[in-house]
């Protein structure tokens, strides 16, 4: 049993780092906040961009709620992108004012190739910043100004709190998901930023100094377009920012299998990026004696949580077993103690933020709740999700 817990123990290391990684992030996000600073000089001119495809239910909202945080000079540019025949996208942006370039391409198909043909419009008339929001967002008015001015004082790519609200159709695994994501798009990078260290890019909610994006790797049609472009500009010398105080969100898909396509582009792309970007940012953050690439390297390796709850369990069990076949306890103990630190600390921003968003009652659901993601685990191993695929909103569930 000696070599069978030692097998256990190495492969535990992954799941202790992401704990550990976990707690520490906790922790910080539970500090108060520092004074929000004073406004600086009026915001530099920025173009707004959204990629849309078959957006035509929630384009109108988005375009009002973007026009009003618009100053003189501002751009609002709609990337109607191979929008399906009878799509009214594009009409509906234009006739509430925005500026509305369309796109087909049956090959290049996803969110990056969007984004790249924006920029590329945009190079006739460069405005200072650019900020990317998707088409089913809501901006919180004052963030497009904060984001702007943080964008031009650093220098850097700038990401926004983003979240997700359960629609009351959810119930209480939409409100575990709303937590969730609110856990990892916030809490965590608040977490981060504490130490001075990057954040991760969430896909919307996202501002470029113009010098940065218009060279920007964009045009691909990687699952994760927006991840893979922040640790791209990091190892570029230029990490995304978090700022908290700009807000961005959506709803939550209601549909079961609109949910489950979310739900699996985001982890499977997630996996895909740690096997790939995570080794490269550590061999990075050594050779150029960079500890934010160290920093983003540990964030990234965080598996997702579904999954580090699964191995925890299932290595604990192994390690308790072997503990009472006559091994040494420490190894089991020391794991089960990284798993409470987990728990305490996740109830602990619960209690900081979560309340409202999640009941007591649902939270207690969780266990349910990581059981559900199995099969979406087990299908990066047998069938992985290499293609982009949209996210059906809920008046498209059940319609193809």
């Amino acid at each position: 049993m000696f070599w069978v817990q030692m097998i256990l123990c190495v492969l535990a290391v992954p799941v202790a780092v992401s704990m550990g990684v976990l707690i520490l992030e906790s922790l910080l996000a539970l500090l108060p906040r520092p004074q929000k600073p004073a406004p600086g000089a009026r915001r530099p001119r920025c173009a707004v961009l959204v990629p849309a495809h078959n957006e035509q239910d929630g384009i109108g909202a988005t375009v009002k709620g973007l026009s009003a945080q618009l100053v003189p000079g501002d751009r609002l540019l709609v990337v109607a992108d191979n929008c399906i025949p009878g799509d009214r996208t594009a009409e509906i942006a234009r006739s509430l004012g925005a500026e509305v370039i369309e796109r087909t391409d049956a090959e290049k198909r996803g969110k990056g190739y969007a984004l790249d043909f924006g920029v590329r419009h945009l190079e006739k008339d460069p405005p200072a910043v650019v900020v990317i929001v998707d088409a089913d967002c809501q901006v919180v008015p004052g963030s497009l100004e904060q984001m702007a001015q943080a964008a031009m004082t650093t220098g850097c790519p700038i990401q926004a709190a983003y979240t997700m609200t359960a629609p009351e159709a959810g119930g209480p695994k939409a409100q575990l998901s709303a937590f969730t994501f609110f856990f990892k798009n916030v809490a965590r990078p608040l977490g981060m930023a504490r130490l001075g260290m990057p954040c991760l890019l969430t896909g919307t909610g996202m501002a470029f100094p113009w010098a940065l994006i218009k060279d920007a790797p964009l045009a691909t049609g990687n699952l994760v377009e927006d991840m893979q472009l922040g640790i791209d500009l990091a190892l570029a010398g230029t990490p995304p920012q978090f700022c908290a105080d700009a807000r961005v969100v959506s709803e939550l898909p209601i549909g079961e299998q609109a949910a489950r396509k979310q739900q699996t582009r985001w982890v499977h792309g997630h996996l895909q990026t740690i096997l790939t970007q995570a080794p490269r940012l550590l061999t990075a953050s050594v050779i150029r004696f960079r500890p934010t690439l160290l920093g983003l390297a540990l964030e990234l390796s965080v598996l997702p949580q579904s999954l580090l709850f699964l191995l925890w369990g299932a290595l604990l069990a192994g390690l308790v077993l072997c503990w009472l076949l006559g091994e040494s306890a420490w190894p089991a103990l020391t794991l089960a103690g990284f798993g409470v630190g987990v728990f305490a600390s996740l109830f602990l921003v619960w209690v900081r933020y979560g309340r409202t968003m999640l009941p007591f009652a649902s939270l207690l659901k969780a266990p349910f709740f990581v059981l559900a993601k199995i099969p979406i685990l087990f299908a990066f191993l047998v069938r992985r999700q290499k293609g982009w695929e949209r996210t059906p909103r809920k008046e498209e569930e059940g319609h193809g």
